[in-house]
């Protein structure tokens, strides 16, 4: 019997010594690799933290403790050793296990988290809340150093710093953040881990502290001035918090030390701990990158088993081709290079390229420095990360009517990931502001129309929405970008069907299967979501009585609630098929889909309620 598989509870680490920590720590290792082969998921990040949380749940007291993760995808070892590694098949599938943290799941999960940097004011919060109602404990940020980069992060830290709370910050130092780091805390990070006679100083000091308490006082002045002649002074000290490390994170034993010295100690405390991303699996030890978000994989190969193109990549073809004409183009991402399909760009025009870090509003922000001053700013950001920098796109792009093409990817149903990550809202708060240009491609083909259209033919902000993965249809006909004017796919008598993005793939074949109920509809592919073009739609209505609208995005502030209001006083029919009210949950897209009601089979069913056919 393996030592993981008499772990079903934190109390089951507490029990085991270094040595069974450490065996422990390889057969995790393991585990993670051949489930997320088969899952896929967050690999490189979680094995790169395996010593560090077994250290974690060894040496506090879960869950009177708490511990906020940032981000929250290097959770699975945290799952795996609190009752989870049984459900660890279904991770990330539907109604199965989350690859974030979540309340539902367990009550060692204490906070939902999917985006970064918050991690920091969320523990804060839990500390005050604690101390207000007299509960003495524990309560613990892990972030990494690409949360670092993050504004949040500095406004926690100064709050922090001046009121004293006694919280714990674990700085998991991976020299990563989804991309690899370019920013100054970086190499501020990498001077400490390269200061070997600071960290030789550092401890012998410490030491002698331990060993001689009635000079304590002499002492830490003594440490405080080698620190100063070594490193002068550490940043975070400066900032009112007590800084220990850098340490070895895969070290369980000085982990443990660590920790439990730490647990007195009242005030804010930053532990450095430098772990590998990947660490003890080849492939992803090389290329975390690549591994630090991956489709299924063959674990002997390390290779991805779909390799289809997306529309993330034909972004990132289309868009060297169109600087290679224009030198005014100019790519921004927020640590999502390969995410979002830059690397060729990265390559071929690295004075154009720019990668701010996991600072969403920053990028947006100087987007607009840069249109002002006569670049054109493409910036591709996930659609659920975009929310993050609303205000920054009001007012300092829209505002002044200035030139950034924003590229919503994973927009829309991104499945997996969850409801931190599904793009449902981007349709909603894009459409309300003044402006704005928003257009929705039904295919690779279109998209890269209309991204050219995007960057020649708008003058002001535009953002373009591509959904994850594949398009859903090869058949849909394509032709070159009129302003503000919808593509009538076909011609009906009996019913208007309207369209946009991926909706109009599934609005074909709702077509089809009309069709063969003898009911011919007429489909309308909006193309432009912001203008729409309703004159089409009305001629279109007048002429069927019936109207059916399909979009992925919420009901409040979408298309259809737009539609419906122009076509007031018009006799017509709608049904109208939107996503519900709620946050949605992690499956595949098609299976989400049908759960929803978003798939065609579902679509006939809904309409035929509504229509008399």
């Amino acid at each position: 019997m393996s030592i993981l598989d008499s772990i079903n509870s934190t109390k089951d680490v507490k029990k085991l010594n270094i040595n069974e920590l450490n065996a422990l720590s390889e057969e995790i290792r393991h585990f993670l690799i051949e489930n997320v082969s088969k899952t896929g998921g967050h690999l490189a990040s979680n094995l790169g933290v395996v010593e560090l949380t077994l250290a974690l749940h060894k040496s506090f007291d879960f869950p009177s403790d708490k511990i906020i993760f940032d981000v929250g995808h290097q959770s699975y070892v945290h799952k795996i050793i609190t009752g989870r590694k049984n459900q660890f098949n279904t991770l990330r599938k539907l109604d199965g296990l989350s690859g974030f943290p979540k309340l539902r799941e367990s009550e060692y999960d204490f906070f939902e988290t999917g985006h970064s940097s918050n991690s920091l004011s969320v523990a804060i919060g839990m500390k005050r809340a604690s101390h207000i109602a007299n509960r003495d404990n524990n309560v613990i940020a892990l972030l990494g150093d690409g949360s670092f980069v993050g504004g949040m992060v500095y406004e926690a830290i100064n709050d922090a710093g001046h009121n004293k709370d006694n919280i714990i910050v674990i700085l998991n130092d991976n020299q990563m953040s989804i991309s690899e780091n370019q920013s100054s805390i970086s190499r501020y990070l990498n001077k400490i881990r390269l200061k070997n006679s600071y960290i030789n100083a550092k401890s012998k000091v410490e030491k002698s502290i331990v060993k001689y308490k009635k000079t304590t006082k002499f002492l830490r002045s003594f440490k405080k001035n080698i620190k100063r002649l070594l490193y002068n002074e550490s940043l975070f000290e400066e900032l009112g918090f007590k800084y220990y490390g850098p340490y070895d994170g895969h070290n369980i034993e000085e982990l443990i030390t660590v920790f439990e010295s730490v647990n007195n100690i009242n005030s804010p405390i930053i532990i450095h701990v430098v772990t590998k991303k990947g660490k003890g699996y080849s492939y992803a030890e090389e290329n975390p990158i690549k591994y630090h978000g991956i489709s299924k994989f063959d674990i002997n190969t390390g290779e991805n088993v779909s390799k289809k193109d997306d529309f993330s990549k034909i972004f990132g073809k289309e868009i060297v081709n169109i600087a290679e004409k224009n030198n005014k183009i100019v790519c921004i991402t927020a640590a999502m290079t390969t995410g979002t399909g830059l690397e060729e760009f990265s390559y071929k025009f690295p004075k154009r390229f720019f990668d701010v870090g996991i600072c969403e509003e920053h990028a947006v922000s100087m987007c607009g420095g840069m249109a002002k001053e006569g670049c054109i700013p493409v910036v591709p950001i996930y659609s659920s990360f975009l929310q993050r920098a609303y205000d920054q796109i009001i007012t300092d792009v829209a505002l002044m009517n200035l030139h950034v093409v924003f590229i919503v990817d994973r927009a829309g149903i991104v499945g997996e990931d969850g409801e931190t990550h599904q793009g449902i809202f981007d349709i909603s708060y894009l459409r309300s502001i003044p402006n704005m240009t928003v257009l929705s491609p039904s295919s690779f083909e279109e998209f890269k129309y209309m991204l050219n259209f995007g960057i020649d033919e708008i003058k002001g902000p535009v953002a373009i929405r591509i959904p994850k993965g594949e398009e859903w249809s090869k058949t849909i006909e394509v032709s070159e970008i009129e302003w503000c004017k919808a593509k009538k796919l076909s011609s009906g008598k009996n019913v208007t069907i309207v369209t946009e993005g991926r909706m109009t793939a599934v609005g074909e074949k709702v077509s089809l299967l009309l069709r063969e109920l003898n009911v011919e509809a007429e489909h309308i592919n909006l193309r432009f979501i912001k203008p729409i073009d309703y004159d089409t739609i009305k001629q279109s209505v007048i002429k069927t009585k019936r109207l059916i609208i399909l979009e992925e995005s919420i009901k409040s502030g979408g298309i259809g609630e737009s539609i419906i209001e122009e076509l007031s006083g018009i006799d017509v029919k709608i049904y109208h098929k939107y996503i519900e009210d709620k946050f949605i949950e992690h499956g595949s897209v098609d299976e989400l889909f049908e759960r929803y009601g978003l798939d065609a089979q579902s679509v006939i069913t809904g309409a035929k309620e509504v229509f008399d056919f």
